[in-house]
């Protein structure tokens, strides 16, 4: 992978990996968790969407497979999909290039990619108890699928650094999802400068600055408003809406996978 890509091969997958693949045009990107032998496990919005009510969910419809792609028969398709699914890696690209998502990049790196959604300044744990989160979810579920707080991207931070957003009001991790409006945000609050100048590039400078100051600071990694939910405890919370924030030190006496927590 390189400064400007994340782009891999397909034989430098390992278990635990989390990838992803954009969508029409780059409007949007699909990611999962690798768990090897040639099978991907990932969250889609069929049959689980909360609708945005913006153009949002337009891009998003777009975003789905190539039309030329056609699943594999032992797949379920896409558009089909409930939920957290199992798909072979063919069925989960749908025709896309493949991607891997980096972990525990430093500063630099993580502003120089502008586009969110590709890596973040938060470390990854072992990759053994990332797939065990991965395959815990396919059987017991995400939650519903939400465009701003619980996407693919958010189901796939979760699997690889178990940290979750404790207040729901709020946006969750996905770094794309804060891409969609830091870009307007960014624009609006540049505006006002248009009372005290007519420089284009001071204006586009402060935009630029106001966006990714938006993304540092919403990145899994930089966030106070998050905390390490065990899997098993996961899928509870989110049937009876509980995400609290919950004493640090009680977590390894409800984790059976506390354990495994050494981040790499």
């Amino acid at each position: 992978m390189g400064l400007l890509s994340n782009r891999v091969d397909r034989e430098s997958l390992k278990q635990g990996d989390h990838i992803y693949s954009w969508r029409a045009a780059y409007i949007y990107a699909h990611h999962g968790i690798y768990v090897g032998d040639g099978r991907v496990i990932h969250f889609t919005r069929r049959g689980q969407e909360v609708g945005t009510g913006t153009v949002l969910d337009v891009l998003l419809v777009s975003s789905g497979p190539a039309q030329s792609f056609v699943p594999c028969p032992t797949c379920i398709p896409l558009e089909e999909g409930n939920g957290v699914v199992s798909s072979c890696l063919n069925c989960f690209l749908a025709g896309g290039v493949l991607y891997r998502f980096e972990y525990g990049v430093n500063p630099a790196l993580f502003l120089a990619k502008a586009r969110g959604g590709t890596c973040t300044l938060a470390s990854s744990d072992l990759d053994d108890l990332v797939v065990h989160r991965a395959k815990y979810l396919l059987d017991n579920g995400f939650g519903c699928y939400n465009v701003f707080k619980n996407n693919c991207e958010d189901f796939a931070i979760y699997c690889k650094t178990g940290l979750l957003v404790v207040d729901q009001s709020t946006m969750g991790q996905s770094g794309q999802a804060v891409s969609i409006i830091g870009g307007p945000l960014a624009a609006v609050l540049s505006t006002p400068l248009r009372l005290v100048t007519t420089n284009v590039y001071g204006m586009a400078v402060t935009a630029v600055g106001v966006y990714c100051a938006s993304r540092y600071a919403a990145d899994i990694g930089m966030r106070k408003d998050v905390m390490k939910i065990p899997v098993e405890d996961l899928t509870h919370r989110l049937a009876t809406n509980l995400i609290q924030v919950v004493e640090p030190q009680i977590l390894p006496a409800m984790a059976p996978e506390s354990h495994l927590l050494t981040a790499r």
